[in-house]
C-alpha cells in the first residue's frame, strides 16, 4: 500500500487548485460514455462535481497568506496483488466503491493523527477524492527513457487508487492543519498551534487498515516495516529483518505474482538481496583467500623456496671466487 502526501501533481499548492481538479479530470475528458466517468467524493457525497470541489477548496483560506500552503495531494494507490483482492472478493465494480469507502476511513486517520482537539475524524475536514482507474508513463520512467513506451502511454495492470484534495484549513475555516508538520510533539507550542503530524504512523495506519477491513494476509515483503527497515535500518536491523522474510517464505508456499507492481513496499527487497548475496560470495572468496594464505603447508613451502633459491645464490659466488 503506497500513500503518500505532496503539495500538488501539477506544481504548488500555494494558490488555487483550479490546475489540479483539471489535471484529475483527465479520464472523464477522455471517457466515451457517460457510466465511464468518475465523480468526486467525500465522507458526505458521491457525486460531487469539479466547480464545487475548486470552489470549496479554493474558498476556505481564512488568515492564509500568499505564500502559504492552501491545499495537500493525498495519493492512495494499493499495490497490484491488494486491487487483486478486492476484485477477487467484490468484482471489478464492487471493488471501486470499496476502494472509495477505504479512502473515506484513511482521511479519517489522516484527522486523528494531528491529534487536535475538535478534529477527529474526515467529517472534520474539507476534502474531496477522485478514483482513478490509469496510471501513465512520464519522462521519468525507464521505459520512457529506454525507449520501450511512449510518454502519456497507459500502464499495464491493475492500476486503480485514489487522489484526494484536502484543505489546509479545517471545514470551518479555523483551524490551520498543515502534515507538513513532523515535530511529533518535540515542540510542544508549535505542536499546540499546528497539529502534530507523524508521516509513518499516518502511512502505516493505512497499511494496517486495508489488512482489517479487507482480510489481507500481507507477506513481511509486502509490508511497510519491511522496506522502511531495509531503507533505513541499521546493518543489523536490516540483516535481522531479511532472515524474517526468509523464514517466513520457508512456512508458506511462494506467491508468484507475474504482474509488475507499483507499491513502495516492494522497493529495495530485490535488490538487498543481490547486495547479501553478492557479500555472501565476497566474504567466502575472502575466507578462501586467506586461508590458503594462513595454512601452514604453503607457508613452509614458500619460505623453503625462497631459502633456497638464497642459498643458491650463495653457492654460486663463492664457486666463482674459487676459481
Amino acid at each position: 500500500m503506497y500513500i503518500n502526501i505532496t503539495a500538488s501533481e501539477t506544481g504548488g499548492n500555494k494558490g488555487s487548485c483550479s490546475a489540479l481538479v483539471n489535471y484529475l479530470e483527465k479520464e472523464n475528458r477522455m471517457a466515451k460514455k457517460a457510466e465511464e466517468k468518475e465523480n468526486w467524493f467525500n465522507g458526505t457525497g458521491q457525486d460531487i462535481k469539479r466547480h464545487t470541489v475548486r470552489m470549496d477548496i479554493d474558498g476556505n483560506i481564512a488568515k492564509l497568506g500568499r505564500n502559504d500552503s492552501k491545499f495537500f495531494l493525498v495519493n492512495i494507490s494499493p499495490s497490484q496483488k491488494e486491487i487483486r483482492h478486492l476484485i477477487s472478493l467484490y468484482g471489478k465494480e464492487g471493488a471501486k466503491e470499496k476502494l472509495k469507502e477505504f479512502a473515506v476511513s484513511v482521511m479519517d486517520r489522516y484527522a486523528q493523527n494531528f491529534n487536535r482537539p475538535g478534529i477527529a475524524s474526515s467529517r472534520d475536514l474539507l476534502w474531496f477524492g477522485k478514483l482513478e482507474n490509469y496510471r501513465y508513463y512520464g519522462h521519468k520512467d525507464k521505459e520512457v527513457k529506454d525507449g520501450q513506451k511512449q510518454r502519456g502511454e497507459r500502464k499495464e495492470g491493475e492500476q486503480m487508487h485514489v487522489q484526494v484534495i484536502v484543505s489546509r484549513k479545517d471545514i470551518t475555516d479555523r483551524i490551520k492543519l498543515s502534515p507538513q508538520n513532523t515535530s511529533r510533539g518535540r515542540n510542544t507550542a508549535h505542536s499546540r498551534k499546528m497539529g502534530q503530524f507523524d508521516r509513518t504512523a499516518f502511512k502505516q495506519s493505512g497499511e494496517t487498515l486495508f489488512d482489517e477491513m479487507f482480510g489481507f494476509e500481507r507477506d513481511l515483503k509486502e509490508s511497510m516495516e519491511y522496506a522502511n527497515t531495509m531503507k533505513n535500518g541499521t546493518t543489523e536491523q536490516r540483516a535481522k529483518m531479511y532472515s524474517r522474510a526468509k523464514e517466513q517464505d520457508t512456512h508458506r508456499e511462494p506467491y508468484i505474482n507475474n504482474q509488475p507492481d507499483h507499491s513502495l513496499q516492494a522497493a529495495g527487497i530485490e535488490a538487498f538481496e543481490q547486495v547479501a548475496g553478492i557479500a555472501g560470495e565476497l566474504t567466502k572468496a575472502a575466507a578462501d583467500i586467506l586461508g590458503g594464505l594462513l595454512d601452514p603447508g604453503n607457508i613452509a613451502s614458500e619460505a623453503e623456496s625462497s631459502v633456497t633459491d638464497e642459498e643458491r645464490k650463495r653457492r654460486r659466488k663463492k664457486k666463482g671466487r674459487g676459481r
